[in-house]
């Protein structure tokens, strides 16, 4: 199992996130992710830095570690435009890339309306989704954020990776029999024990949310190389 970490990108300012996303490279990490938010769900008072334009500066400073997007919204552009930076960031660090995608829920509704984005169906969301993931397969990696039953039948039939955010590992288990799965999170007390589980479940990555503590994380692979 690969491990990760999402990078704190509710900043004013690009520079901790660059120290973090260098940092673990540094440390063996596998891989550095970002979210795709507006703002931090409700707080619309603090600032969000742009998910692929900061793994653009990362590509430049890292030579190793996978670069992920968990996940980018379809909706917030156009379909098209997210193909095309998608492919750009794949053309900075080739084989380097995963095109995390979602559909979105009702928590983002409100940073949709505040900025005019006209409200879409379930269906057609996912249809975005299903597109987005076909055009991008020869150029990254894909992974679909799991939802709904009819949003994960997308990542079984495509073939592509189901990501789950903080699950427990018997429903990664459940999924992994149809599709390969990944996992997203926040850390648990017991992070070692946390991670075996994990391993266990068959999850592909497990990828930790902002203040992980990393070099706990570093040990923990180093001693599990894939």
């Amino acid at each position: 199992m690969k491990v990760g970490v999402l990078l704190p990108t509710f900043q004013s300012t690009p520079q901790r996130a660059l120290d973090v996303a260098e940092r673990a490279e540094a440390l063996g990490l596998d891989g550095v992710f970002v979210y795709d938010h507006l703002w931090p769900i409700g707080s619309p008072e603090r600032p969000a830095l742009a998910p692929l334009g900061i793994l653009a500066r990362v590509a430049e400073l890292t030579s190793r570690v996978t670069l992920g997007v968990l996940v980018a919204r379809v909706g917030l552009v156009e379909d098209a435009v997210l193909v095309r930076q998608f492919r750009a960031l794949a053309q900075l660090a080739p084989g380097r890339v995963i095109a995390g995608l979602g559909t979105g829920d009702s928590k983002s509704d409100p940073e949709n309306l505040a900025y005019g984005i006209a409200p879409r169906t379930a269906t057609s969301r996912r249809e975005s989704v299903s597109k987005v993931a076909k055009d991008l397969r020869d150029s990254c990696e894909v992974w679909v954020g799991a939802g709904a039953t009819s949003t994960n039948v997308i990542a079984q039939d495509l073939a592509v990776t189901l990501n789950f955010w903080n699950v427990a590992p018997t429903q990664l288990i459940e999924a992994a029999a149809r599709s390969t799965v990944s996992w997203a999170g926040n850390a648990a007390e017991n992070l070692e024990q946390q991670l075996e589980e994990f391993d266990d479940a068959a999850a592909s990555w497990a990828v930790f949310a902002p203040g992980i503590d990393i070099e706990r994380l570093s040990q923990w692979r180093q001693q599990h190389p894939s």
